[in-house]
Formats: structure tokens, sequence, C-alpha cells
């Protein structure tokens, strides 16, 4: 801003949620463009990622973060350490419920396994938020999704914890209902400079975004626990005249893996990559030459210079 006389507005706002509750959808959908990936699995996003978006002569700065759960692993609970810490001078947090999930499977005994563990996790966040004696905001989500009076029942249910001070009913999907939840918080933002320039859209760098956008196809093209004990790394970038060169490394923890993320004549990488290559080219707008690499890494999880790459603290 260049205006002397303007007051701006600087607002942080951390966006948690239980694991697919649909938070980095949200965040996108706010700052208007991508700046976390986003897949159907659980757990895709692994640390925290500000997006920052404009509102009038408030710069807001959203929080992603990583789904709030029961940990098992170390880079479970290195994660989920990531999502509480983000509260920390956070002027606002809103908290997202997947509407039609909680339903199912608070209230039904024959809901599917996700939708309990969705439901158990909501309620263990809202109790912990208690416990803290923290207020929220409430996002509910996936409206189009679900009939109005069970939204009403369970909007009754959540208030009567006393750990909401609003409501916001939204589809992050489609934008409804996110323009009127960005104005209230821009509303509430306290007076302040902007912290990131007017232009910048996110705090990841563009290596980090790249790995991100790898390890998404990656998500989206394998299936149950492989994705998991994997991770990318934006091992070179170097840009010239044709474009810019990117060379990423794929760890997995195992040998067979390997062979699951090659695929039959590595068929499974080369889609991996072009699926990549094609997002990274429009994002970057310049041609993009992806390589990519698998290796195998057994303790990846365990390594400090691992966890420091995706800006997570190891917890014990």
């Amino acid at each position: 801003m260049t205006d002397e006389n303007v007051t701006t507005r600087c607002g942080f706002v951390a966006i948690i949620g239980a694991p697919n509750a649909g938070k980095s959808t949200l965040v996108n959908t706010l700052v208007g463009a991508k700046v976390s990936i986003v897949t159907h699995k659980v757990q895709t996003t692994r640390t925290r990622v500000r997006g920052v978006a404009i509102e009038g002569d408030t710069q807001l700065v959203f929080i992603d973060t990583p789904g709030i759960f029961a940990p098992r692993r170390r880079l479970d609970r290195a994660m989920v350490a990531a999502a509480w810490d983000a509260l920390e001078g956070a002027d606002a947090t809103v908290l997202m419920v997947d509407a039609p999930s909680y339903i199912a499977g608070s209230s039904s005994a024959k809901a599917d396994a996700a939708a309990r563990r969705a439901a158990a996790d909501t309620d263990a966040i809202v109790e912990a938020l208690k416990v803290r004696g923290l207020k929220v905001i409430l996002a509910v989500n996936k409206i189009d999704a679900i009939a109005r009076d069970k939204l009403l029942g369970l909007v009754q249910t959540l208030h009567e914890t006393g750990v909401f001070e609003d409501v916001f009913f939204i589809s992050a999907q489609t934008g409804d209902g996110v323009a009127d939840l960005k104005k209230h918080l821009a509303e509430r933002a306290p007076v302040g400079p902007w912290m990131y320039p007017e232009d910048q859209l996110s705090d990841l760098s563009e290596r980090l975004l790249a790995a991100e956008i790898t390890r998404e196809k990656l998500f989206l093209r394998l299936h149950q626990e492989l994705p998991y004990d994997s991770t990318v790394e934006t091992e070179s970038w170097a840009e010239s005249k044709s474009g810019v060169r990117i060379e990423q490394t794929i760890y997995v923890a195992r040998d067979g893996q390997k062979g699951i993320v090659l695929g039959k004549g590595g068929q499974t990488l080369k889609a991996i990559g072009a699926a990549a290559r094609e997002e990274l080219t429009e994002l970057l707008g310049q041609p993009v030459h992806l390589f990519l690499h698998v290796k195998v890494r057994e303790n990846w999880a365990d390594e400090v210079a691992r966890y420091r790459q995706m800006g997570l603290d190891i917890v014990d």
C-alpha cells in the first residue's frame, strides 16, 4: 500500500480441522489461487502453508494446517503439533467441519469408518479447544451436500460446547458463503502494516511448491499407504531461455515401493511426471522440463533434514 492516509489491517487466520475437512480447498478459494495441494486422501497437507489474500485495505494471511487426529507415527505427531502451533499468534482461528461426514459419523452406527473417524477427530478437537479456553469460528463445509435441517442440528450440537463465537455455512469447493467468511475475517483483523508484498500469494518457495505439486500427483496416482511412506524433494532448479529444468527425487521407505512408483516400464512415474509438468508449466508461465528419480531411503521419516525441509519439528 502506498497511500499513507489509508489505514491498513493485517490478520493471521489459522484454519484447522480433522483430516480431509476441506482446509486446503478453502485456503485456495480464499486466496483465489492454488497455494496448497488438494487430494481426496487424508493427511495430504504435511506442513503449515501460508496463503495471502487482500480484502479491501486488509491483508489476510491464511495458515493451512495438517489435519488434527490421533497420531501414531513420529511424522503424524509432528504434523499435529504443527497444526496446534499455528494457533499461537493467530488473530482468528477457523475450525472446519465436513458436514456430511460429521453428521453420518456421529449419528449412525452404520456409517463408514472414515466418517466415524472424522466425527471422532472433530469432537476431540472441540474438546481440546474447550480445555484451552479458546473461542473460534465454525465453518460448516459442504453445505451443498446436506439437508438444511440436519445442518442446523449439527450447529446446535457444536454450539452447545461453548467453543464457537461465529458460524458460517460454506462450500469450499463452489465458493458458496466463502466471501462472507472472508469479509468477516477482514473486519476483525487488527490495524497494522501488511506483512507481505501486495502481489505475493504464498510463503512457499517455487522449489517447495514444485515438490508439493509432484507429491499431489503421487497421492492421486497411488493407493492405500504408499503415499504416506513417500516424500518429494526438489534437488535442482535451473532457468534458461528454453524454460526451467527441475530435477526431483521421490523418496520411498522400502525397496518394494520403488517398483510401484515406477510402474511397469516406468509408466506410473511417467504419468506422475506428465501431470506435474503440465500444472507447473501453467503455474510458472514457462516451459518446464521435469526429471523425476525414485530412491529408497528407509528412515526418511525420522531424518531431521526431512522435517526441516517440511517446516516441522520432530516430536517424540
